[in-house]
């Protein structure tokens, strides 16, 4: 079985994405591509990636009227991620529009809510109630769509998989007990978001950023 560890690229620059992936290759399960790497480098820059035969996540958190979330999902077809990510937030008829979409093969995930967020962020924005509800709300309307799972925090995870035993689960914001979080607000550990029930982790600084990349990778899976 593949690591579940998905690790974050987030850098503009192709030569430093390429070294980090040539280093941690043998110790995860696939490479997440977000907004900065794709605007910096587009299809072409997924396609350099993908020579390191690993599953590409395309963390594009798409979120637009039905039509246009599904012309681009269709633009991206020639990639076959392995993952896409639309926001839940475009309702039912955007999710079900860039599921049909999306390649064979490909899980078209839905963003709950940012793990950069917390419940006073959420008031800000004029949605009522807590974190907690929040993603529970969203993730029934994920799984009412046919997508094939969320994107939410290690706090949610537990309570998500009750509500869609079969849903696929990503967790971003994982940290080591002892390491920085950064401008994340919800995190847990690996091992904790596991058990919780995540399908896969998402992480970026904790490896990317360390002076030894593989043996921080090594030292997260090791914790698995």
């Amino acid at each position: 079985m593949s690591s579940p560890i998905y690790v974050a690229i987030d850098t503009p620059d192709l030569a430093r994405a390429k070294a980090i992936a040539g280093r941690v290759r043998h110790h995860v399960g696939g490479i997440k591509l977000g907004l900065e790497f794709f605007c910096a480098h587009g299809q072409p820059g997924v396609h350099a990636m993908a020579e390191f035969d690993l599953p590409i996540f395309l963390d594009l958190k798409l979120h637009d009227i039905p039509n246009t979330v599904a012309k681009a999902v269709q633009a991206l077809g020639g990639l076959a991620p392995a993952i896409l990510t639309v926001h839940a937030s475009g309702g039912r008829a955007m999710l079900e529009d860039a599921k049909a979409a999306a390649p064979v093969g490909t899980k078209v995930i839905a963003v709950t809510m940012l793990t950069s967020l917390d419940a006073s962020d959420l008031t800000a924005t004029g949605i009522t109630g807590s974190a907690h509800d929040h993603v529970a709300r969203l993730t029934e309307l994920a799984r009412d769509s046919g997508v094939d799972g969320i994107v939410c925090s290690g706090a949610e995870v537990a309570a998500a998989k009750a509500i869609w035993p079969r849903g696929f689960f990503v967790v971003p914001g994982v940290r080591l007990p002892d390491g920085h979080v950064g401008d994340q607000k919800r995190v847990v550990t690996p091992r904790a978001a596991l058990d919780a029930g995540a399908s896969i982790l998402v992480v970026g600084r904790p490896i990317t950023q360390a002076e030894d990349p593989d043996t921080a990778a090594r030292a997260i899976a090791a914790t698995l």
